[in-house]
């Protein structure tokens, strides 16, 4: 599975020996994935749309109507803000020169540790030279269902957009369509079944998207159970892909359950968001996937926890679920039914409907860490647990 903190690199070249070897390169290591190969010039402008690599790696020598250069030039006066290392022979000297967008040389011959400190440093100096850095896609999980997760999910990406957070939200319940349900969007209400297989632009996914409350642009899962098995994994990593691209932040509200699509995004995760109760039988599936995870591979900082209702204990020690989790829980939420609820059967967020409810304030408080966690303050509920650890999450609902 890819990894979400992967480099994207886009190959311009045309000489097939010379592709391969970059590609047989790229195969021995894990920090950077080769989106494509593009032979012809004409067709790159529009395989950056569809990709939006990280790096753009241009053989200066490309043949055809759009020379090697005259791409390099039109990378740079299209403004893709995308660095370009032009590779070269030395018969055919270049000079770096960002200000034409060569961002780097390299020249052939070249081995595997030369073509990795040349993707490595210009996407380093790109990311430092950004803003806002790289966006974030974040995964909001729970290992059993009525948890509240869809509510959290949609009321967090809410939140995180008041906060002036470009955000998307996925709805990855394929099945079932559980956003699809909490917003009572129509059935003939575009899916992301509607977008086209092969290449996705910006504006292909616009004629998608629901806009909903704050400016949160949505993709909806599709109308119907049974059309869920066309929604291929390839497609919708694609579409994530463009997706980080847009926004700041990615929020996907998955369904339960480890299927390959579940999987696969879990994989790509920058941010897990597991949803927890007091509930025994929660316990019991929260300490099965934290297993698992480790099975897999993932950091223990990859996972923060959401502890639902936190202050609805059911007759559940709390010490109970710290010891499950083999730490304090990152974030509470209180439980507030009365505001919740209604919210949620209007299918509005109850962050903007009772923006003064404490459970309103726990969730405000955890889109500001998602959003800026250097910054990002303790309050209420939704406090950091230990003290200088990193702060997780949890909600009401």
């Amino acid at each position: 599975m890819a990894s979400a903190d992967q480099i994207r690199l886009l190959l311009v070249e045309d000489v097939p020996q010379v592709a391969q070897y970059v590609r047989g390169l790229l195969n021995a290591q894990s920090q950077v994935r080769l989106v494509d190969i593009v032979a012809d010039g004409e067709q790159v402008a529009s395989r950056v749309s569809e990709h939006r690599p990280d790096v753009v790696m241009v053989d200066a020598l490309l043949q055809g109507r759009l020379r090697g250069m005259q791409v390099v030039k039109q990378l740079h006066d299209a403004l893709v803000g995308i660095p370009v290392i032009v590779v070269t022979v030395p018969q055919n000297p270049v000079s770096v020169d960002p200000g034409k967008g060569i961002d780097d040389v390299l020249s052939m011959p070249f081995n595997g540790y030369d073509l990795m400190s040349k993707i490595m440093g210009v996407h380093k100096v790109a990311i430092a030279a950004s803003e806002g850095g790289p966006s974030r896609l974040l995964v909001v999980f729970a290992p059993k269902g009525g948890v509240g997760k869809t509510t959290i999910a949609f009321n967090v990406a809410v939140a995180a957009a008041e906060l002036g957070a470009r955000t998307a939200l996925i709805d990855g319940s394929i099945q079932f369509g559980d956003l699809r349900g909490l917003l009572r969007a129509p059935r003939d209400a575009p899916s992301m079944l509607d977008l086209p297989t092969d290449r996705i632009s910006e504006t292909d996914l616009a004629d998608v998207l629901w806009r909903g409350p704050a400016g949160v642009d949505i993709l909806l899962a599709p109308p119907r159970i049974e059309m869920a098995e066309m929604v291929l994994l390839r497609d919708l990593e694609k579409t994530i892909s463009l997706m980080r691209r847009l926004y700041d932040l990615v929020i996907v509200d998955t369904g339960v359950g480890l299927d390959e699509l579940t999987l696969a995004l879990l994989d790509q995760a920058d941010s897990i968001l597991e949803i927890v109760t007091y509930d025994a039988t929660t316990i019991r599936n929260t300490i099965a996937m934290a297993e698992t995870f480790q099975k897999i591979g993932y950091p223990p900082s990859k996972v923060q926890y959401i502890v639902n209702r936190a202050d609805s204990s059911a007759g559940i020690d709390p010490a109970d679920l710290r010891t499950a989790l083999g730490r304090e829980p990152e974030f509470k939420v209180r439980s507030e039914g009365p505001v919740v609820g209604p919210a949620s059967n209007q299918g509005a967020p109850f962050v903007t409907t009772n923006p003064g409810a404490g459970v309103s304030q726990d969730v405000l408080q955890i889109a500001r860490y998602l959003v800026n966690p250097s910054g990002a303050t303790g309050g209420g509920e939704a406090r950091s647990a230990r003290t200088g650890a990193r702060p997780a999450l949890a909600v009401a609902g």
